[in-house]
């Protein structure tokens, strides 16, 4: 079985297409992953940063209960050193 000339050339042009298509998938899925590790650690650090603002918020709360009494009983104190003034 012998290719003429043009079959050669379009062997040959399609062989040179097909590398290249190789090569640039390899270093496009390379690319890829690499990204892909940036934005998991950028998702990390977002949920730490999430993580970080509840338990402020959490802390907000738990001292929210106990400064309103101790201010109730302040406001209290006030009235009755007036009272007695």
């Amino acid at each position: 079985m012998d290719l003429s000339t043009a079959q050669q050339i379009l062997v040959i042009v399609l062989s040179c297409a097909l590398a290249v298509f190789l090569i640039l998938s390899v270093v496009i899925a390379v690319m890829v992953i690499g990204l892909i590790k940036k934005i998991k650690i950028i998702t990390d650090k977002a949920e730490h940063i999430v993580q970080s603002a509840e338990n402020v918020g959490q802390i907000f709360k738990n001292v929210a209960g106990p400064m309103t009494v101790l201010r109730f009983m302040r406001g209290i104190s006030d009235m009755v050193s007036k009272h007695k003034k």
